[in-house]
């Protein structure tokens, strides 16, 4: 699953796919409607790679939080985050991240997190298949792995051509056979 390409915009609802760059702006898609527009530097762009929640230990990335929505909930939400009540968007919440920063994280983030899950997900962007094989590969990775000593490097030899080469140096110069001009 790679969030680098999608993006919020401050300001514009929903999210944006970004197609193409150049000439300071992004040329994005939005993912609610499908109509591209221009997004320029001027704009407050976050992509969803960068987004984290706050915990009480670490701050969680967003696909982390994507992946645990998927695993306690599944591929569809239940509820429906812009109508759900406060009460049941902590419950929910608190299921899916546990640990996370009361203090820090709002209701609104919740109900944009749940709402971008659901978004990303119907349109097919998110791929937990992928990087459940990426984690099983990188679980058995260690295990094959086996302490491997490094010999010491030995020190080459000298070649005969340096030794060739110490001997024309220390030779005294020939005298040219050409006589100086004179001028």
């Amino acid at each position: 699953m790679d969030l680098s390409k999608v993006v919020a915009i401050s300001g514009k609802p929903g999210l944006f796919l970004v197609t193409t760059n150049g000439g300071g702006k992004l040329i994005v898609e939005s993912l609610l409607d499908g109509k591209r527009i221009p997004a320029f530097a001027n704009d407050k762009i976050s992509s969803l790679e960068e987004i984290s929640i706050f915990t009480t230990g670490e701050d969680k990335p967003l696909k982390e939080v994507f992946m645990s929505i998927h695993e306690k909930l599944g591929d569809k939400l239940d509820f429906d985050p812009k109508k759900a009540s406060p009460v049941e968007l902590r419950e929910k919440f608190l299921l899916v991240l546990p640990d996370y920063d009361e203090d820090a994280v709002y209701q609104s983030d919740m109900k944009k997190v749940f709402q971008w899950y659901q978004l990303l997900n119907d349109k097919g962007i998110l791929d937990f298949k992928v990087e459940e094989k990426k984690e099983e590969k990188a679980e058995e990775a260690p295990a094959e792995k086996k302490a491997v000593k490094k010999a010491p490097a030995k020190k080459a030899a000298p070649k005969a051509a340096a030794k060739e080469n110490v001997k024309a140096a220390a030779a005294p110069a020939t005298k040219s056979t050409k006589k100086p001009k004179k001028v």
